[in-house]
């Protein structure tokens, strides 16, 4: 009976043994003083604040031994009790840099939930997690990479985890099963090819810990589309066909498109986003839709029907209730 206690008390973490050890030996002395000098620590309780005002070498002198016998007491408990106290605070303190130095480095579980888990580390996750930072602070972000030794951000909602996103224990250590959606970021150090093989497996692995989990994915090679939804993918962003359509729009419109990039990149308050149509939209031409969208502060692009994105269409352009409508907005 005695080993199995033992053995469940050495299986704790240190910094607990060895507060239980010294919680302890502070009621053993402050018993042991009682016993010795019941006319000067009248109670147990008077006798057990002697020994941890002793052992913490606070020293406040309401009480004191008066006896031989309780001063070999005190002797051997300032021995004994301030080495363990000591031990303690030494304990603590480098369970508390030990912690913090894991997780700088990526290496503690998340707890929270409802959190984005952002894979991959390079400007355009940055810009995603400063962008949604401003916007929302209190969003929690999950940022998953291999390549960091360390936290890339001093931002207070993002953690970071180090690791393999295709790797079950990285993903559990994310706490994937709490998340509200996943971005998974094409990796620029390798091939095309290969960063959309890989993420394809990553998709996979998601899909297999997370099947419903909202996954949107970033493809460099219009081949690996359709295996990207094969994988699980809900939203597919082709980067390389958007650069190169910016690209072509800018040699055609020479300084106008230069203008608009910087009117959108400086732009901190608006966002293009993409929702469902509000109820009383369906049906309705484009040029109707408009105006009520600008009722509500918010200015109508276009329509994304499937797989296409109709930018402007006419006027006479029908809203349909598969219909997504595109829009910008505070």
């Amino acid at each position: 009976m005695i080993q199995h206690w033992l053995a469940k008390f050495l299986r704790l973490p240190v910094v607990v043994r060895i507060f239980l050890l010294a919680s302890f030996i502070m009621i053993i002395f402050g018993y042991i003083i009682h016993l010795i000098e019941p006319s000067n620590f009248p109670t147990v309780f008077e006798g057990i604040w002697w020994a941890v005002v002793t052992a913490a070498t606070i020293g406040y002198g309401d009480y004191a031994p008066e006896t031989f016998a309780g001063r070999i007491t005190g002797i051997i408990l300032m021995i004994v009790g301030i080495a363990i106290v000591s031990s303690y605070f030494v304990s603590l303190a480098t369970v508390a840099v030990t912690v913090q130095a894991a997780y700088i480095e990526g290496k503690l579980f998340f707890k929270g939930n409802q959190h984005m888990i952002i894979i991959g580390w390079n400007e355009r996750s940055r810009e995603l997690i400063s962008s949604m930072s401003k916007k929302n602070p209190s969003k929690k972000v999950v940022l998953i990479d291999e390549t960091l030794e360390t936290m890339p951000t001093e931002l207070k909602n993002v953690h970071f985890i180090k690791g393999r996103a295709n790797l079950d224990e990285i993903l559990l250590k994310a706490n994937i099963h709490e998340a509200q959606c996943v971005v998974i970021t094409a990796d620029q150090n390798r091939n095309e090819l290969y960063a959309d093989m890989n993420t394809i497996i990553t998709l996979l692995a998601i899909k297999g810990t997370h099947p419903t989990i909202r996954c949107i994915a970033e493809i460099l090679t219009s081949e690996q589309v359709d295996n990207a939804r094969r994988a699980g993918a809900d939203e597919i962003i082709q980067s390389n066909i958007l650069t190169s359509s910016l690209i072509l729009n800018s040699l055609e419109s020479h300084s106008t498109m230069e203008s608009i990039m910087n009117l959108i990149r400086n732009s901190d308050n608006h966002h293009l986003l993409t929702c469902e149509p509000v109820e009383g939209i369906v049906g309705k031409q484009f040029y109707e839709a408009c105006n009520l969208f600008f009722k509500r502060n918010k200015m109508l692009v276009g329509i994304k029907r499937g797989e296409k994105t109709h930018v402007n269409p006419p006027q006479e352009f029908v809203i349909q209730p598969e219909d997504l409508a595109v829009v910008i907005t505070e």
